[in-house]
């Protein structure tokens, strides 16, 4: 599936976009948890994961939604209105 990164997430992973294999994950919390054991920039990004936001699909999703079938990914921090 294609990752993507945005605002402090993507300097801390390094990279905006990036191809992933899921692993064992079946949940949106399942793969930040694997991508935080990858390596330490993953863990740093995925730090406070109250500060992060998911979309899959282009979709906003909650932590608990499933894989299954996703194509896109994206990770970002809350966003402010005004």
């Amino acid at each position: 599936m294609q990752a993507l990164y945005f605002s402090w997430l993507r300097e801390r992973v390094g990279t905006g976009s990036e191809q992933i294999d899921p692993g064992p994950a079946t949940t949106v919390a399942e793969l930040i948890r694997e991508l935080s054991l990858r390596e330490e920039r993953y863990a740093a990004a995925f730090a406070d994961i109250s500060a992060v936001r998911v979309a899959v699909d282009q979709k906003m999703v909650d932590l608990d939604h499933p894989l299954k079938g996703v194509r896109e990914i994206g990770f970002f921090p809350p966003m402010t209105g005004g």
